[in-house]
C-alpha cells in the first residue's frame, strides 16, 4: 500500500509542476488555476482516506501563519507590479474602491448576517470584515502584471487591472479595524462605552499610522540599498537576487508588528516605495518574478488544502439562508457597492461593471477569521463561521474564475478597437476607457 507521505510527495511534485504551466494553458478559457486546484484538493482528500485531515478548526493556528505569509508575499508583489506613481487624482480608483465600496460591502453583509442569518453583532461584522477585502492572492489573473522597465508608466496600466491590484494592496490592511472592532464587540458587549476609546486610539489610528510610516520607511532604506548604495555588494540591483523580495517582505511586515502596527499595510507601502524610488530599472521585475512564483506555490498549498477540507464535510452546516446570503453577497452586494462607489470617476460604464464584479475573496478571509477566532469570544460559533467563510471563498473561486478570461479579454478587444477608431494609435489601448 502506498504511504501518505510518498503521496504527499508526489502530488506536491505534480501540483508545482501544473502550476508552471496551468496559468498559460488556461489564459483564454472559462477556467481559472485556482479552480483547478480546489477541485483537485476535493478529489485528493475525497478518494485518499489516509491522507491527514484539513480541518480548519482543528489547525486554526497553522492556517492562520500559512495563510498570513501567503498574503503578505502577495502584498509584495502587487505593489511591485504597479507602474502607475500614488496620486490623488493617478489613484482616484483606488480611492473609491476603498472609501466608498468596502464600507459599504461591510454594511451590506453585516446586515445581512444579522436579519437572515441570526447572527450577532460581533459575529456578522466579523464575517462581513473577514470577507469585505478583495484578495491579492487569487485575483492575480485580474491585475496588472509585470512591472515595466522604461519611463512614463501612467498610461500603460488600464483602469481595471490597476484599479484591482491597487485596491486588493490595500484594502487587506484597512479592514484590519473592523475586524478588531468584531473582537472588541465579541469581549465587551455592544456598548460602545467599554471599547470605543482603545479601539479607535490603537486599532484605527496608531495601527494604521504605524504601517504606513514603518512601510514608507522601511521601503526608502531597502531601495536606497538596492539601487544606490555606494559599496558595490550592497547595490543588490547589479546582482540580480530575487529572493532579497522575500526578506524585504518579512522585514517590513515583521517591524510594524513589532510595535503594533498593521503589517499588511506595510508590506505594500513598502514595495510601492521601492518602486516608485527607481522605476526604469530592470531589478524591479527580478524581484517581481520572485515573489510571483513563491506565491503561486502557497497558493497550490492553500487552495488544496481548502478543497479536502470541503471534500471532508467543511459545508455541512451550510443550508439554504447561507447559500443565499453568500450569493447575494457576491453577485449584489459588492457589485453594487462597487457601481456606487465609481459614479462619477473616470472609468467608463463597462470598467465599472469589470470592478464592481471582479470583487474576489480568498486568503485574506481565511487569515482574518482565524486571527479573529483566536482573539474574540465567538464561542460555539467557531465551525459555523469557517463553514461560511469558506463557502463564501469557494463560491468566488467557482464564479470569478469561470468569468475572468472571458469578460477580461472582451473588454481588452473594446478598449482596443475603440482606442484605434478614436486615434488610429493602437498603442493608447491599455488606458482608453470603455
Amino acid at each position: 500500500m502506498f504511504e501518505a507521505p510518498d503521496i504527499l510527495f508526489a502530488a506536491a511534485g505534480v501540483a508545482v509542476f501544473v502550476a508552471a504551466v496551468l496559468p498559460k494553458l488556461l489564459r483564454n478559457m472559462p477556467l481559472s488555476m485556482p479552480m483547478v486546484f480546489l477541485g483537485a484538493g476535493m478529489a485528493a482528500f475525497a478518494l485518499i482516506p489516509s491522507l491527514p485531515s484539513p480541518n480548519p478548526v482543528e489547525h486554526s493556528d497553522f492556517v492562520m501563519h500559512l495563510a498570513e505569509v501567503c498574503v503578505i508575499i502577495s502584498l509584495m508583489g502587487a505593489g511591485l507590479a504597479l507602474d502607475r506613481p500614488v496620486g490623488r487624482r493617478r489613484w482616484s480608483t483606488t480611492w473609491r474602491l476603498l472609501g466608498i465600496a468596502m464600507p459599504l460591502c461591510i454594511l451590506g453583509l453585516t446586515l445581512l448576517g444579522m436579519w437572515l442569518l441570526g447572527l450577532g453583532l460581533g459575529a456578522a461584522l466579523l464575517v462581513a470584515a473577514s470577507l469585505a477585502p478583495t484578495d491579492p492572492v487569487l485575483a492575480s489573473e485580474v491585475q496588472v502584471g509585470e512591472p515595466a522597465d522604461q519611463d512614463d508608466h501612467t498610461d500603460k496600466e488600464d483602469e481595471v487591472r490597476f484599479g484591482l491590484t491597487s485596491e486588493a494592496g490595500l484594502n487587506d490592511g484597512l479592514a484590519f479595524p473592523f475586524v478588531y472592532l468584531a473582537i472588541a464587540i465579541s469581549v465587551a458587549g455592544a456598548d460602545p462605552a467599554g471599547w470605543f476609546g482603545e479601539w479607535f486610539g490603537l486599532d484605527v489610528v496608531w495601527r494604521l499610522a504605524v504601517g504606513l510610516v514603518v512601510g514608507f520607511l522601511t521601503g526608502k532604506l531597502l531601495a536606497r540599498l538596492f539601487f544606490s548604495a555606494r559599496a558595490e555588494s550592497f547595490r543588490l540591483s547589479n546582482h540580480s537576487e530575487g529572493f532579497v523580495a522575500l526578506a524585504a517582505t518579512f522585514l517590513a511586515y515583521g517591524l510594524t508588528q513589532m510595535v503594533e502596527g498593521y503589517g499588511f499595510i506595510a508590506v505594500f507601502v513598502c514595495a510601492v516605495t521601492i518602486r516608485a524610488a527607481e522605476r526604469t530599472n530592470g531589478y524591479h521585475r527580478v524581484l517581481h518574478s520572485y515573489v510571483e512564483q513563491l506565491e503561486r506555490l502557497l497558493t497550490v498549498v492553500i487552495l488544496v488544502l481548502l478543497g479536502g477540507a470541503i471534500a471532508r464535510g467543511l459545508l455541512a452546516g451550510i443550508g439554504l439562508p447561507e447559500l443565499l446570503v453568500a450569493l447575494a453577497f457576491l453577485l449584489v452586494v459588492r457589485p453594487l457597492a462597487g457601481w456606487l462607489g465609481l459614479l462619477g470617476g473616470k472609468t467608463g460604464p463597462r470598467e465599472r461593471v469589470a470592478l464592481s464584479f471582479f470583487g474576489i475573496r480568498g486568503i485574506g478571509s481565511l487569515y482574518y477569521l482565524a486571527f479573529a477566532l483566536g482573539e474574540g469570544h465567538f464561542t460555539g460559533q467557531g465551525r459555523w463561521l469557517w463553514s461560511f467563510v469558506g463557502l463564501v471563498v469557494a463560491l468566488s473561486i467557482v464564479i470569478h474564475g469561470a468569468t475572468t478570461s472571458p469578460l477580461m479579454n472582451r473588454l481588452d478587444r473594446l478598449r482596443q478597437r475603440k482606442a484605434l477608431a478614436v486615434s488610429g494609435d493602437e498603442g493608447l489601448a491599455p488606458n482608453t476607457p470603455v
